[in-house]
């Protein structure tokens, strides 16, 4: 497969083995493809100690026990809850439970099953470039030690994160750290998820929460989120996370045993799905992460599923769009509003759970809500702001990103 190797042209390679590109590997090769034919797939991920490699993250997602990746999940909450800025909370049950899946899990359980299929085989090389051939597409770039690599194949995907965002009316950061704690006293609730807790120091545009997974009586993922323009330095984060801890759950001393950080972009830019004829773009870099609410992991499968369909019934395995045309557009709206202040970050959400049945919101937020459920929430936000922010879209010019997680 590569200039000094041996081989010829492969059904599919997949740039990036990370959550989109093993998902749609794991489909791919679970049942044999048009003619009983078994997928021949080439991995492609980045160099052992590569800066290009992902770090250590978390994936949340609501699903059901017997979803198909069950056994990696860490933890999952049915009752979950929202704390308003004075300390008033919104609980509720969830029918669908809200889980975790740590990276560190998912990446070596997928990529177990995998080896033990035939027709797999991963290639540890620095992709430079993704182009259409006659009759497919080629994958070149090199190997840790410099040496070229070439792979062909009849059809490409590209899974890794966009170098540049695309041209939006309206982009914010969804920026964050979290730190998994364990403290030396019972401090937390293992049956409850805290998916927003207001009780932190809001910004000047944009707003902050808290995010609280507990796993035990004593340790939890403890994270602090703001949805903003600009990302803060680690020791800001750390400041706001020491003082919600110490405030408002009084550990009583704790050890922070392991540390996330990231930014999600929040943007109403459109992601191409396709760089070519023959070469697509999935997950993050397919537009699968929810301009609203950040959550990716759900749509990746999706996504994952739908081209394995279309491979496995011979047609072109066009990646689908991740999210419904009105879900996008609401998010435009949404995103406009908060951007331009007229609707007031924290309150805004707080205002959608306490005017909504929580389940209603939930759906909407999981992209399975129906239009009703969509009407209704409307209605329960500010109407004038988000009319206004509605009405200026189509004049609103579409800028590039001045800068990209």
């Amino acid at each position: 497969m590569s200039e000094t190797g041996t081989g010829g042209a492969v059904d599919i390679v997949i740039v990036g083995a990370g959550a989109a590109g093993l998902s749609l590997a794991h489909r791919l090769t679970a049942s044999p493809g048009p003619g009983g034919h078994l997928a021949s797939i080439v991995l492609v991920e980045p160099p052992a100690h590569s800066p290009a490699l992902s770090p250590a993250r978390t994936w949340c997602f609501w699903g059901d026990e017997r979803d198909e990746f069950d056994s990696l999940v860490t933890a999952r909450w049915h009752r979950l809850r929202i704390t308003a800025r004075d300390g008033r909370r919104v609980c509720f049950t969830s029918p669908r439970a809200y889980q975790m899946i740590r990276s560190a899990d998912f990446l070596p359980g997928v990529g177990g099953v995998l080896a033990r299929r035939p027709g797999v085989r991963r290639v540890e090389a620095t992709v430079d470039r993704m182009r259409d051939v006659p009759g497919g597409a080629e994958v070149t770039g090199h190997d840790a030690a410099g040496r070229p690599v070439r792979l062909h194949a009849r059809w490409a995907f590209d899974s890794r994160p966009p170098s540049e965002l695309p041209p939006a009316r309206t982009t914010l950061l969804q920026h964050f750290r979290g730190w998994f704690v364990t403290a030396r006293a019972d401090r937390f609730e293992p049956g409850v998820a805290d998916l927003m807790d207001f009780r932190t120091p809001q910004p000047a545009q944009g707003l902050s929460f808290a995010y609280v997974l507990p796993f035990t009586r004593r340790e939890a993922l403890v994270e602090y989120t703001e949805f903003s323009t600009a990302p803060l330095t680690e020791s800001a984060y750390d400041a706001a996370l020491e003082d919600y801890v110490h405030r408002v759950w009084r550990p009583a001393g704790h050890v922070v045993t392991g540390v996330e950080q990231g930014i999600i972009p929040m943007t109403d830019g459109r992601f191409p799905r396709s760089a070519g004829e023959n070469v697509f773009r999935i997950g993050v870099a397919g537009g699968a992460t929810r301009p609203s609410t950040g959550y990716a992991f759900a749509a990746i499968q999706r996504q994952s599923a739908a081209v394995a369909a279309s491979w496995h019934a011979g047609r072109t395995p066009r990646p689908p769009v991740p999210h419904a045309a009105r879900h996008r557009l609401m998010d435009a709206v949404m995103l406009r509003a908060l951007a331009t202040g007229r609707a007031g970050g924290a309150a805004f959400f707080e205002t959608l759970f306490r005017r909504n049945p929580p389940q209603r919101v939930l759906r909407f937020l999981d992209g399975t809500s129906t239009l009703r459920d969509e009407w209704a929430i409307g209605m329960g936000t500010p109407v004038p702001a988000m009319l206004r922010s509605l009405l200026e879209l189509p004049l609103l010019p579409r800028r590039k990103a001045t800068t990209c997680p």
